[in-house]
């Protein structure tokens, strides 16, 4: 698989932003390129992919220090051809990024004297554009002119990734564009896309935490979600979506054996009450006996009768 590279700056607002994307798309790097660079997939040697060391960069004019978190090293189809692949998870809008870019494109260029396919992950909620290109001008003619990738997920829409089975769609969904309305159906096409994955325990985990991060429904909207995947029209994907290892349903299937154990304890307060009637005793002692209401008594003694 390719070296990818995601880069952040040493903020700790971005902290946990920049290690969920990074583990994201390290564990499912083919999977990422796949569904969101279809065009580039199938030129890329995935068996030979090797994530390289982390580079650090210091921004002497700005004062800053930056960390490429993700560089993937690999090849081209078929040739000896190594290509590194830098991707970068940003978080927050700036200007100025496209420059960024250059900037690490260019030391990374000065290091390994490879060609560098850069790639841009935007997960802020702005839909304002950054310039995909970076150039360097004189008034008679244009120096240099420098290209890299962008995936800006809130221009993206959700419903277009569902009838997938990749797993980084699947996460990204959370941070894609969608209304308020549509919030517990995104949860549930989340999970509807899981379902149909043959994932092991630990990435289903990974997949689940990065999607509750970004998308977490309100009590309500759990149980509006529990109800729609309960009424899914197709039997088997019902089972198999009910199935999955989540909290959510955890919760309902402890809701169910509670209400479930109530419901038992009534049925035989309520045989000890009938029984209580035969012996002729009074309403009210039957109350202050089984503890149940008197308007529940008298239905069993009209029963009886």
């Amino acid at each position: 698989m390719l070296n990818s590279l995601a880069v952040f700056e040493e903020k700790a607002a971005y902290t946990d932003h920049d290690r969920l994307f990074k583990e994201l798309i390290q564990t499912f790097f083919e999977e990422f390129i796949e569904g969101f660079f279809p065009e580039i997939y199938p030129q890329i040697n995935f068996s030979s992919v090797k994530f390289l060391e982390q580079e650090v960069f210091t921004d002497i004019v700005k004062g800053e220090r930056r960390k490429i978190d993700i560089l993937a090293e690999t090849s081209f189809q078929g040739t000896n051809q190594l290509i590194l692949i830098h991707i970068e998870p940003q978080s927050t809008y700036q200007k100025e990024f496209n420059e960024r870019m250059f900037i690490y494109c260019s030391r990374l260029y000065e290091k390994y004297r490879k060609p560098i396919l850069p790639i841009a992950i935007f997960s802020y909620n702005d839909k304002r554009s950054v310039p995909a290109q970076f150039t360097i001008d004189v008034p008679t003619q244009q120096i240099l002119k420098f290209q890299y990738f962008q995936i800006h997920l809130i221009k993206k829409n959700w419903r277009n990734f569902i009838r997938s089975n990749n797993p980084v769609a699947a996460a990204l969904l959370s941070k894609m564009e969608y209304t308020e309305n549509e919030r517990v159906q995104v949860k549930v096409e989340f999970f509807r896309m899981l379902s149909r994955m043959e994932l092991d325990p630990a990435k289903m985990e990974l997949l689940y935490g990065f999607f509750e991060t970004y998308l977490k429904l309100t009590e309500t909207e759990e149980e509006q979600m529990i109800e729609r995947i309960s009424n899914l029209p197709d039997q088997k994907e019902r089972e198999s979506v009910l199935r999955l290892p989540n909290s959510y349903f955890d919760k309902g299937v402890k809701q169910g054996i509670e209400q479930g154990k109530k419901t038992g304890a009534e049925a035989a307060k309520q045989e000890v009450a009938q029984n209580l009637l035969s012996l002729g005793l009074s309403i009210e002692q039957i109350v202050e006996a089984t503890g149940l209401s008197q308007e529940t008594i008298e239905q069993l003694k009209d029963k009886q009768a």
